[in-house]
């Protein structure tokens, strides 16, 4: 028996935590290339920060912004891809970052896989059609479509790791 299994075979050890089964997204940012937060929805948050959302949104950018400059500064290996999730012991930021600077940012719990690809459809089926080509819409300022809104909820609901959780 080599060490490796002794450590899998303590009880302290598991890959799968019990709360991996109940997966859900917590909530969901839009940042331009400046910093300005465009949207904002959550779903099943559970802590509020404590301070004003516009203080929230700063933070939220400043993290992010701190963040990808140290992966790109520290990484050993070339980050074609950049910087892609960020988890602690509690929640999973996914992070998605068009050519054009517009940042997509989704908090999930931690059972749920990497999310690349769910911002990028966001990103082209719901904003690019629902905001890029609406002429009602300014880009650069906070999006203002409930068309948009609807459709991004239905989307994050009908996620196979959305979960809507009793409180």
């Amino acid at each position: 028996m080599c060490v490796t299994d002794i450590i899998r075979s303590s009880p302290l050890y598991s890959c799968d935590p019990p709360h991996f089964s109940q997966m859900t997204v917590h909530n969901f940012y839009i940042f331009d290339r400046n910093g300005s937060c465009l949207h904002y929805s959550e779903w099943n948050r559970k802590k509020q920060a404590g301070i004003s959302k516009e203080e929230e949104f700063k933070l939220m950018y400043g993290m992010l912004f701190s963040i990808r400059s140290f992966i790109s500064k520290m990484s050993p290996l070339d980050m074609k891809d950049g910087f892609l999730a960020f988890q602690t012991s509690r929640y999973k930021l996914h992070y998605y970052e068009t050519p054009t600077g517009i940042k997509l940012v989704m908090n999930t719990d931690l059972g749920v896989p990497n999310c690349r690809d769910t911002l990028q459809q966001i990103y082209s089926t719901l904003y690019v059609e629902y905001i890029v080509k609406n002429p009602l819409c300014v880009l650069g300022e906070s999006l203002q479509s409930d068309l948009f809104n609807t459709k991004l909820d239905s989307f994050i609901r009908a996620l196979p790791f959305f979960s809507v959780r009793a409180a």
